[in-house]
């Protein structure tokens, strides 16, 4: 009886290890500050998109400003604002240090995201937030070099949405990823990672 007490000891403590090692690499100190796939430096980008006010873009552009990229949908019921929500602020509470930053939202879903509808979307966030649009291929191309994933996924109702990586990206100003804002995470988390990639060359 001893024996088999001593062995679900020694169980229970060797899960409970296992837990306290994915907390730390998960949520904890050792977690990574950033995805497991290293973004392509937005100098490196070859792909071209449309912006909310009918231009053509292109990921070079962007090189020379610290840069917050975020990837979502207008039909998106909760994530997608609450993040363009959370930006906002981010924004608001960098104050002046905001000037230096290039934000850019970059629509997932061309069959309803066009110029227009997300002109409409982002009048309701922050004016610094820019949207990009393009067609299948250029969100394609866009998503491999982000290393973000998306797929559509049909509703009940006959409709469809979609499923996307919610991280925002950081980037130097020199175009190099520097780090991830996790969706879970807070106010008091994103904005040192924000005024840490605006200050890194």
């Amino acid at each position: 009886m001893t024996s088999a007490f001593k062995s679900a000891g020694i169980a229970i403590c060797f899960v409970a290890v296992l837990i306290a090692f994915g907390w730390w690499q998960v949520d904890g100190p050792g977690k990574k500050d950033g995805p497991r796939y290293v973004p392509v430096s937005l100098a490196n980008m070859d792909f071209q998109m449309t912006d909310h006010l009918g231009l053509t873009v292109h990921p070079r552009e962007l090189v020379g400003l610290p840069t917050m990229v975020f990837f979502g949908f207008t039909y998106c019921p909760d994530i997608c604002p609450t993040t363009l929500n959370d930006i906002s602020s981010w924004i608001a509470a960098l104050g002046d240090d905001a000037k230096s930053l290039n934000v850019v939202f970059i629509t997932v879903d061309p069959e309803r995201d066009n110029v227009d509808a997300v002109a409409e979307y982002l009048s309701y966030f922050n004016p610094i937030v820019k949207g990009w649009v393009g067609n299948q291929a250029q969100i394609r191309e866009a998503a491999r070099l982000f290393g973000i994933t998306y797929k559509r996924v049909e509703t009940d109702d006959g409709e469809y949405t979609m499923d996307h990586t919610s991280g925002v990206y950081l980037f130097r100003a020199d175009g190099r990823f520097a780090r991830t804002i996790d969706y879970h995470e807070s106010r008091e988390q994103a904005l040192p990672k924000i005024k840490r990639t605006i200050l890194e060359r």
